[in-house]
């Protein structure tokens, strides 16, 4: 299992290098969603601290636990995100990468403001316009980040986005870190096992990875 992350490691230290960056300057969410707790603690020994979810009830059943043992660990919800569970996800989530609706950006401001919490928060762009997909319009972006900063007063330090499966993703991620520029916002979370390497040399701050470090998900 540690092998599997100092690979991923040694992979994004050569992929920022070879693009000029610094390794620092690239966050691994190592993405555990399905993977249950015995799986996940070898690479919270490991010392890796940077964990994603995609569904709250999943992380609410096995995370508690773990951070009893691992109290530093920084959890991000990268799935979408329902309004009737954001009081539940901002109590378990340190980080909601997946802003991708005015409803929902509402009700974040709304919950922050009762439970006194507030979250980082990712702004999710669907870049293919995939129906099917979650994320707000490329040509709504702007808008979208408008209100969502200057209006609801959410603290957004990010955008990301999930790249049609059947594409290649350069163009995605390029036009992910043109709407990062454009809108003076720093984090850009792209790529993900398959593309990570890519997606650093495009300027992601944030990869998303979870089979190269917990290997095939269960059932799949």
């Amino acid at each position: 299992m540690t092998e599997k992350l100092k690979d991923v490691q040694a992979k994004i230290t050569a992929a920022a290098a070879k693009a000029g960056r610094s390794a620092d300057d690239v966050t691994l969410v190592a993405v555990s969603k399905v993977h249950v707790a015995e799986t996940i603690r070898p690479v919270l020994d490991a010392g890796h601290k940077i964990f994603g979810e995609n569904r709250v009830q999943e992380a609410a059943d096995k995370w508690p636990a773990l951070r009893d043992d691992f109290p530093d660990v920084e959890l991000h919800l990268i799935g979408p995100l329902q309004t009737n569970k954001v009081r539940q996800a901002i109590k378990i989530f340190d980080v909601i990468q997946t802003v991708d609706r005015p409803k929902l950006a509402r009700t974040l401001a709304r919950i922050f403001k009762e439970e006194n919490i507030r979250r980082d928060c990712y702004i999710q762009i669907n870049t293919g316009n995939e129906p099917q997909k979650a994320g707000i319009a490329p040509d709504e972006a702007d808008e979208f980040i408008k209100l969502c900063r200057d209006e609801l007063n959410l603290p957004v330090v990010g955008v990301m986005c999930i790249p049609p499966f059947d594409e290649d993703a350069t163009e995605h991620f390029n036009l992910l870190k043109e709407i990062a520029d454009r809108n003076q916002i720093d984090g850009i979370s792209m790529g993900m096992s398959g593309d990570y390497e890519q997606a650093i040399q495009h300027g992601a701050t944030n990869v998303r990875v979870g089979t190269g470090v917990f290997g095939k998900r269960p059932g799949y």
